[in-house]
């Protein structure tokens, strides 16, 4: 195992790095649709309630409500919708052997380690009441049981969007090669600050998405301010070296990231994003090309605090960038770490690995680099990039440190490993690896990114 020297805490608020590119998330394309109708299906006896068969409208449909018609609802991530009784009647054995094996609904945090505010896992009544029902011959019930229908609003995971930003210019896609990183910067006309505290992001070809990320450019940036606006350009389209660089890398706050798989950005009350008036927002796509032309236009759609919040949330990031993972080594290990500057109330991670990672972790160490507290360890699955919410924030104090620790298999037993034969270095695509260990955290509605690096003195 070779010996990885940190990185320190990064001030980058985004998923760019100095020198090093983005970040890289699912190749859209087929993925899903496999991930979420691939199941291993344990052997062991069916399950029954003592009390009578369980019925769709009654017990069965409150579950497919709270759990799963996020994803199963027409025009979402999953490959066929759960809102009635006939299309969920179809699917009943595929549902049984899904969530007895427990890979539906997807959640990869090991159980030991934290609580998480927006774990969908299904409690083992909630399993027996499901298998129950299916071996019972999937009965529908009375439909004067079932419960009001879930308030979706019509294309959003979210409450209806008090505002929707849109692309201009949709991105027009190859059949086939690599894609580079393509941008659009889009004015959001703000003449007010504004502090959003529920968003959003949408692709209208999610299948050639590998994220979207939506960075806050304020009006006093200079970020990129010799490019292009209202249309997509990339690094190399610039025709400059120095802005071709600025591509790659940023400071500005990041206002949310989509990954399939990753879910919108909801705070709770009290605690919002900030855009300040006159910001733009600025899109970086990295899309996968499915043998198939296509044009991309990605929207975000943003909920605003109803008041101004008492804390602001601040997107940073513990990042190594200069590893080497040897061929066919099962068991690489990859870690950075920091210090936080100044307090902060922890409230979430999103950890991002490619296609050879194994397992991340996000742990409180001592100087020494002994573990203080495991926040959180997750089985990495790449089809399904998911953040972890903590269930109760927690407060750290300033001089806190933190350590993100990633695993790689570029072994041949890995199924999803593009060749085990390679050394394998950071990249932008999804053959080679990035360690980026995201987390949220919230501070005062006063102090932005730039203030939060400033260490304060000890009184």
């Amino acid at each position: 195992m070779a010996k990885i020297k940190p990185a320190v805490l990064s001030t980058v608020g985004g998923l760019m790095l100095a020198g090093a590119g983005a970040m890289l998330l699912h190749n859209a394309a087929g993925g899903l649709g496999a991930a979420a109708t691939s199941f291993l299906v344990p052997k062991q006896a069916p399950i029954h309630r003592e009390a009578g068969a369980p019925t769709f409208y009654r017990d069965v449909l409150p579950i497919l409500q709270k759990h799963c018609q996020s994803c199963h609802r027409p025009g979402e991530i999953a490959p066929f919708p759960l809102m009635t009784y006939s299309q969920t009647r179809r699917w009943a054995a595929e549902i049984r052997d899904a969530v007895l094996s427990k890979q539906m609904p997807p959640w990869f945090a090991d159980p030991r380690y934290g609580h998480f505010s927006n774990d969908p896992s299904l409690t083992p009544e909630q399993v027996a009441t499901l298998a129950a029902w299916v071996d019972a011959k999937a009965p529908g019930g009375d439909p004067r049981d079932a419960p009001p229908p879930a308030p979706w609003a019509k294309g959003w995971n979210i409450p209806r969007p008090d505002l929707v930003i849109e692309m201009p210019k949709p991105v027009v896609l190859p059949a086939k090669g690599d894609v580079e990183y393509t941008y659009e910067i889009v004015p959001t006309g703000f003449s007010e600050d504004k502090w959003v505290q529920v968003s959003e992001v949408r692709p209208s070809s999610r299948e050639h998405v590998h994220h979207a990320v939506v960075y806050v450019r304020p009006p006093n940036s200079k970020w990129l301010r010799s490019a292009p606006v209202g249309v997509p350009f990339t690094a190399t389209s610039l025709g400059d070296e120095q802005l071709g660089h600025q591509a790659h890398w940023t400071d500005s706050d990041m206002l949310l990231v989509y990954a399939p798989g990753s879910s919108p950005d909801q705070w709770p009350d009290g605690m919002a994003k900030f855009i300040p008036r006159g910001s733009d927002l600025v899109f970086q796509m990295h899309y996968t090309t499915n043998g198939h032309r296509a044009r991309d236009r990605c929207s975000v759609g943003m909920v605003f605090a109803k008041q101004p919040p008492k804390q602001r949330v601040l997107t940073l990031q513990l990042t190594n960038d200069h590893f080497v993972i040897p061929p066919n080594d099962p068991d690489y290990r990859a870690e950075a770490h920091g210090t936080l500057p100044n307090d902060a109330t922890l409230l979430s991670f999103f950890p991002h690995l490619h296609l050879r990672g194994k397992r991340f972790e996000y742990n409180l160490i001592r100087p020494d680099g002994s573990i203080i507290k495991k926040l959180l360890d997750v089985r990495w699955d790449f089809y399904w990039q998911l953040s972890y919410r903590l269930a109760e924030p927690r407060f750290l104090q300033a001089g806190t440190e933190l350590q993100a620790v990633g695993w790689f298999d570029n072994s041949k037993g890995n199924p999803h490993n593009p060749d085990p034969n390679r050394t394998v270095t950071w990249g932008d695509q999804t053959y080679q690896e990035m360690m980026v260990g995201f987390f949220d955290i919230a501070v005062p509605a006063d102090m932005d990114k730039r203030q939060y690096f400033i260490r304060q003195s000890a009184n």
